[in-house]
């Protein structure tokens, strides 16, 4: 699992401190047309240009809960990097995932709004800008692929836990449901998924975030069949076949009992139960 082994490496590599900071509104961010919230989480003693992990909940959820149950404020507290924490702004709290704003890069929809945020927390706190982190569950995981997507320059690595691809679940409207995609029946070749990634950053040559991607066998809301999309997406992304290098057994934590693991280079995928 090398993207979590690189994360781990890297806020190794900062020196062990400890707060007892809170987690933050921010009102004043930068554009913010479809209404999302920024919640931040700064530790009282900061690395010197901290790493930035931007951890997105799930539907209905909010960013205090995804704060008060993740691990991300303890990293915070212990490698002095900072969180940020956005918050949707609808009713069942689900991100919108679904419209053209949001599927654009600076189309002025959710996704517009978490890179304002991420970019007013790099300014503002002098972050690294080679370490700046994308994760999210759920709906979260949803909007981490599109955000690896609408703005692959402001990441170095994503991790989605049980999501679906990046343009999966266009409907055309805010924040949509797509239960054609949910239910894993939006099918498509590793080049469609690709070409749909790539055509929300039309122009775009850069580098690309590194992604990992896992979800649940048993997942009856976003069923299974989306992580075989998402990883045809991203392999499709980095011009990788979807042979993989290698497969392995293993013994997750949390919830999960067991993962088979396709990696190659920049995209991990693991598909647990």
């Amino acid at each position: 699992m090398r993207i979590l082994n690189a994360l781990a490496a890297t806020l190794a590599g900062l020196s062990s401190i400890a707060g007892a900071a809170s987690l933050q509104q921010v009102t004043s961010f930068g554009a913010n047309p479809s209404g999302a919230k920024m919640y931040i989480y700064v530790p009282d003693r900061l690395a010197a240009s901290p790493p930035v992990i931007v951890a997105i909940h799930y539907c209905s959820g909010t960013a205090n809960a995804y704060y008060s149950n993740t691990p991300y404020k303890s990293y915070a507290d212990t490698y002095g990097l900072i969180v940020i924490y956005p918050e949707s702004p609808y009713s069942g709290t689900c991100w919108d995932v679904s419209s053209p704003a949001s599927l654009t890069h600076n189309g002025g929809g959710n996704s517009n709004a978490i890179a304002n945020m991420v970019t007013y927390t790099l300014d503002k706190y002098n972050g690294d800008r080679s370490r700046v982190f994308v994760t999210g569950t759920s709906s979260g995981a949803m909007m981490t692929n599109v955000m690896a997507a609408t703005y692959p320059e402001l990441f170095a690595a994503g991790i989605a836990y049980s999501g679906v691809p990046a343009g999966c679940f266009y409907t055309g409207t805010v924040n949509g449901w797509n239960s054609t995609c949910s239910q894993g029946r939006s099918i498509a070749t590793q080049q469609a998924w690709a070409q749909t990634a790539l055509n929300m950053y039309p122009g775009y040559t850069g580098p690309r975030p590194r992604m990992q991607i896992y979800h649940g066998s048993a997942d009856t809301t976003l069923y299974p069949q989306n992580w075989n999309e998402t990883i045809k997406q991203w392999t499709g992304v980095f011009g990788y076949s979807l042979t993989a290098q290698q497969t392995l057994p293993g013994t997750p934590s949390g919830q999960y009992t067991n993962v088979g693991q396709l990696g190659i280079d920049s995209t991990e995928g693991l598909a647990v139960c």
